[in-house]
């Protein structure tokens, strides 16, 4: 007898008492969803253990089609099918037989019997045929066919009995009072409700939009106050809706599951929200271990994460010295080793994501990763180039620097991108990646410690003297302000062209900031010198030699301001 429960489903509903409503519907339905999830758990911990796998050897039984006898949306008990007789239609013409005896008030349902013939049991109603059983309706349930008859005999009694209670006349205006008196309940409790959902509606309009209002003042009017009164009016309507839809269903449920002709459609609607939940909470327990470890990786991530940015905080004071990591590439290092954590945190997480073992899963993943593949090639070779440009300290913020034609001070660098501002306040947005192919001039770099050299070149006639030429550009690099006098200036002479001498004079400076300005006046104070000399910066071409040789004699080798050399 140990197998006789497996007769009776564990999730069908019992036969009514005399006609009363059933637990699970009516004013039990706000309770069943709220144990919706039990429900599930119970469906979860009470299924059989799974058997030992057999032998690949072992002869496997063949899947037997089954259909379920049921009488007013009451399962009775389930019925095997064969090729010719299915199983849906055994179990359709056995409940057709059951409600035809119940109709009959002259068949006692005490008199159902059990007639034993060769290889076949028979229930019988008086001389009415009601279900024949074979061995092979027995061997599906694991019992003997004796025993099954007489289980079955008593269960389609209990189901005739209730059948005919169900539709006694004083049941039935018993249950008609009750849908009455649900109506009414159903009428005052809508009228409550849409009364009180206009209480809270003036009560918002009168006191929660003037805290609105002074919400808005202080967020310097970040938030419309017309916005966030729509939101909160429309989570009261939805609120309002949603216990409507539940008070109408709670009292349809109710008022169909008292008579017998609408049972099985209280019961389908019933199941359209219990099945849900059911489901939900054996998906949700069966899912708890998973779940139980991907916090586990989580916590673990989280405290990693903390650990590694209370390092670099006390690298960053200076509590902790590390010579590998400068204040430039603190937190960079830091959002690195963030990510390489986040990232070996997901792929550890992976497998137990719920869901994650399937192929729409699957499939959602392998698309989102082909897109961002072919979409981001860009943008990763960017962040690549970003953080390489910040370990190899090419240039930081407010250097001015040079790459390529570009020119300017250095206002932002982010991952993808590298922000100047040229002299004429302009914003120029050059990529990381065109950085990193780019040669980069830093005019910062040595600016405070060596000094940044400032240069600039004129063409001269052969017939001027080179010491006077150089003299009178070291003058004029001393007039101009901002130079510095050490290191002191020097005069180079670039090369002799066919019609002039090229000299550069080269100047300190520690202003990098300052380089026009300090050009512009460094070109001013060389025309003034050269005109209060009279040396002509600029010479003329001509298409044949002068009478004169263009020589510069002796005596003229230290014209003012040049200076001989002092003698020893």
């Amino acid at each position: 007898m140990k197998h006789l429960p497996a007769l009776v489903p564990a999730s069908g509903p019992r036969l009514p008492d005399r006609g009363l409503p059933n637990r699970k519907s009516g004013l039990f339905f706000l309770l069943m969803l709220l144990c919706g999830l039990l429900l599930g758990s119970a469906s979860v911990f009470a299924a059989p253990t799974p058997a030992p796998a057999e032998p690949a050897f072992a002869e496997t039984r063949p899947v037997v089609e089954q259909a379920t006898v049921s009488l007013d949306g009451v399962l009775l008990f389930p019925v095997r099918g064969t090729s010719a007789y299915p199983a849906k239609q055994r179990a359709a013409d056995i409940a057709d037989r059951i409600r035809a005896v119940a109709h009959q008030a002259n068949v006692r349902a005490d008199s159902l019997r059990v007639v034993e013939t060769e290889g076949k049991s028979t229930i019988l109603a008086g001389e009415q045929l009601l279900i024949s059983l074979v061995d092979a309706d027995a061997r599906i349930e694991d019992i003997n066919r004796r025993i099954l008859a007489d289980m079955y005999r008593k269960r389609i009694a209990d189901a005739i009995v209730a059948y005919r209670a169900d539709r006694s006349p004083d049941v039935l205006i018993r249950n008609a009072l009750y849908s009455v008196g649900a109506t009414l309940a159903l009428f005052v409790l809508i009228l409550g409700l849409n009364r009180t959902y206009r209480w809270l509606s003036g009560l918002a309009t009168q006191r929660i939009t003037r805290q609105m209002k002074e919400v808005a003042k202080k967020t310097m009017h970040l938030f419309d106050v017309r916005q966030l009164w729509r939101v909160l009016d429309g989570a009261l309507k939805g609120l309002y809706r949603l216990i409507i839809f539940l008070m109408v269903y709670v009292y349809l449920n109710f008022v169909l599951e008292l008579f017998p002709w609408t049972r099985p459609t209280a019961r389908v609607m019933l199941d359209l929200i219990m099945d849900p939940l059911r489901a939900l909470g054996s998906a949700l327990l069966t899912e708890i271990p998973n779940l139980i470890t991907l916090a586990i990786v989580f916590l673990v991530a989280r405290y990693v994460l903390r650990l590694i940015m209370l390092f670099f905080s006390a690298v960053e004071r200076g509590s902790i010295k590390v010579d590998s990591l400068d204040q430039e590439v603190i937190w960079p290092t830091y959002r690195i080793l963030r990510l390489m954590v986040i990232v070996f945190a997901l792929v550890v997480a992976y497998p137990y994501i719920p869901g994650s073992e399937t192929d729409a899963f699957k499939g959602i993943s392998l698309f989102m990763g082909l897109i961002f593949s072919l979409g981001s090639t860009t943008v990763i070779g960017n962040i690549v180039a970003g953080y390489t440009m910040i370990y190899r300290r090419a240039f930081k913020l407010g250097d001015r620097i040079r790459v390529g034609d570009v020119m300017g001070e250095v206002m932002d660098r982010k991952l993808l991108v590298t922000r100047l501002r040229s002299f004429k306040n302009e914003e120029i947005i050059i990529p990381n990646s065109e950085i990193l192919n780019s040669s980069i001039v830093n005019y910062s770099a040595q600016a405070k410690t060596r000094g940044l050299i400032l240069h600039t070149t004129v063409g001269i006639g052969y017939e001027t003297p080179w010491r006077q030429v150089e003299a009178m550009l070291l003058l004029a690099a001393s007039r101009t302000p901002g130079l510095l006098t050490t290191p002191e200036p020097f005069v180079m002479q670039k090369s002799l062209g066919d019609f002039c001498v090229i000299y550069e004079i080269n100047a300190y400076c520690d202003q990098p900031d300052a380089m026009f300005q300090l050009y512009t006046a460094l070109h001013q104070n060389i025309l003034d010198v050269f005109n209060e000399y009279g040396v002509q910066i600029m010479t003329p071409a001509y298409e044949a030699d002068t009478p004169e040789p263009k020589l510069v004699p002796r005596e003229r080798w230290f014209e003012a301001p040049a200076r001989p050399p002092a003698s020893n």
